[in-house]
This record gives C-alpha cells, structure tokens and sequence, in this order.
C-alpha cells in the first residue's frame, strides 16, 4: 500500500513538472512572437483578432517545445536501464 502511494505522489510531481515544462515554453514563444513584426502579414497587427492568433501560436509552438524538452527528458531518464542491465 505504502508502495502506491509512492507511485501516486511520483505521478503528481511528474505531471505538476510538466504543467510547468509547458507553461514556461508558451510564454518563452509570447516573447519570441512579440518580436515577429506581424504589420506586414495582417492588416490590423495590434487588433484583438491579431492578439487572440498570436496567443494561440505562442499556445501551440510552446506547447511543441514542451513536448521535444519533456520527451527528451523521459528519453534520457530511461537511458540508465541501458547501461543497468550489465
């Protein structure tokens, strides 16, 4: 029993590690998107139509990011199984 509960507790952090992976790469692809100069692809670049599309670019270009960094974490987590099992 004692052994769940650790399992559930690692599966917290594990996910609570991830909202966080995730988060910080959408407002690390805000910034890098504010420095795009969006006048010559759109025709009101500071509208709120303008705002809602850079956010969900920044949503779904951080969300990529987070996906590469924490499968690559995991990736590399599991690397130690290879050079364990001699």
């Amino acid at each position: 029993m004692d052994n769940e509960a650790g399992l559930f507790a690692l599966a917290g952090w594990n996910g609570l590690f991830s909202i966080f992976v995730t988060l910080g790469c959408v407002v690390v692809a805000w910034i890098v998107l504010q420095e795009i100069n969006f006048d010559k692809i759109l025709r009101q670049p500071r509208s709120p139509r303008a705002r809602v599309l850079q956010l969900l670019l920044a949503v779904g270009l951080g969300h990529l990011v987070a996906r590469f960094v924490l499968d690559y974490w995991s990736w590399v987590g599991t690397l130690k199984w290879l050079f364990r099992s001699g």
